[in-house]
């Protein structure tokens, strides 16, 4: 099997070289009959054992590509657990080339943009933030992609109203979908936590009140209890000094 898939692999890249050189399909075709065994079919068994033969070399390329996406994503997994964000990011970049549709994916290279986001320095004293400001746009359009193709992505959901209270300062915009968020997984206490930071934000203070009575009522965790606690008294002192 091993020696199938090497062959499998030199063959197309022989068949990128020769296209790069401008060589002619004849000579593809050359190729793949001797990497084959089959040249020019002519009764109808012989039309039929061609096929099978090119169907097995799809299959083969077929599974090889799906391979090589799950060893993407296993390396930037592992890169990821080691906070080594940008070569993270990399491998899961190169993993959505072979899984487009993975939400998973486009959640993990989200996380990964928004870490290098926050280690971005201007290290030439340059006065530009360009570098952090490209990463966080980039972390925001993956966590987007996740919940386009999964829209009930809790992790997505969770993410993006993250990015937008405490890096893009646009908690209005996180309040939807954190709302959402709620509506799917009811007792996610962080969720709660944003949620009520966001109203807080936009000035709805008896919505953040409210948010924080409902993870007091609801948690186990005393620290969790008594910041809900602490972050409810900043809320009224806020709301009477509106007042």
């Amino acid at each position: 099997m091993i020696r199938r898939t090497l062959s499998i692999v030199m063959a197309f890249f022989c068949a990128v070289c020769f296209l790069s050189c401008g060589k002619s399909s004849v000579q593809i075709k050359r190729m793949q009959a001797m990497e084959e065994g089959v040249s020019n079919p002519t009764t109808a068994e012989e039309f039929e054992a061609a096929i099978k033969k090119y169907q097995d070399r799809v299959a083969d390329i077929e599974a090889a590509n799906a391979q090589i996406g799950i060893w993407y994503k296993l390396l930037g997994t592992r890169y990821l657990d080691k906070k080594m964000y940008k070569l993270a990011l990399e491998s899961f970049q190169k993993a959505t080339e072979y899984y487009p549709t993975n939400q998973n994916l486009y959640y993990f290279v989200g996380a990964c943009a928004g870490y290098m986001a926050a280690e971005s320095l201007d290290y030439k004293a340059t006065g530009s933030y360009t570098q952090r400001i490209n990463y966080l746009k980039l972390s925001e359009s993956a966590y987007l992609q996740a919940i386009k193709l999964d829209n009930r992505y809790t992790k997505a959901l969770y993410g993006l109203g993250v990015l937008y209270i405490w890096e893009l300062d646009k908690s209005a915009e996180a309040i939807p979908y954190l709302e959402k968020l709620l509506t799917i997984d009811t007792k996610h206490t962080d969720g709660m936590f944003a949620l009520a930071r966001a109203y807080y934000d936009t000035y709805q203070f008896e919505n953040a009140i409210a948010m924080y009575d409902k993870i007091i009522a609801s948690t186990k965790s005393e620290e969790k209890k008594a910041l809900a606690e602490t972050n409810k008294r900043e809320v009224l002192n806020a709301s009477y000094g509106k007042k």
